[in-house]
């Protein structure tokens, strides 16, 4: 695909059919107006900063945000969601976004709690076992 607006899969888009979208193809309001709980969020994957920090500032209004994510952990935006205790669910394979067949890109499912943002987060994590399978271990 040439841009970077990929139309979320709908078999995947079902599951947030009845939510806000501020980041539809062809909407230039999103980051300006007030998002509506709960939201769904597939921003433009060139630039998902600006769109993070939105969704942070709404979650910190009480309100349900999920996000549709390149994957990558390497970038400051992704640390904003780890410190707000976002949670991370990958998606296994790559998406076949809708018409435009495979993407170059993992993705990463993020889902924001509501009224939490900026608290450090805890639970579990994933820390690969010497004997190569990863395990769920607690911190620490």
């Amino acid at each position: 695909m040439k841009s970077d607006e990929w139309k979320t899969p709908n078999d995947f888009l079902v599951f947030f059919r009845e939510w806000d979208d501020p980041a539809l193809p062809g909407r230039t309001d999103g980051l300006e107006r007030d998002w509506i709980d709960p939201t769904y969020c597939n921003p433009p994957y060139s630039n998902p900063k600006p769109w993070v920090e939105k969704a942070l500032a709404e979650a910190r209004k009480g309100k349900r945000v999920v996000m549709l994510l390149r994957h990558d952990s390497s970038t400051e935006w992704w640390r904003l969601l780890h410190e707000a205790g976002a949670y991370f669910l990958a998606v296994i394979g790559r998406f076949h976004f809708s018409g435009e067949g495979p993407a170059n890109f993992a993705s990463v499912l993020v889902m924001i709690p509501p009224g939490n943002a900026h608290q450090e987060q805890s639970g579990v994590v994933l820390r690969p076992d010497s004997a190569g399978p990863v395990h769920w271990t607690e911190p620490g």
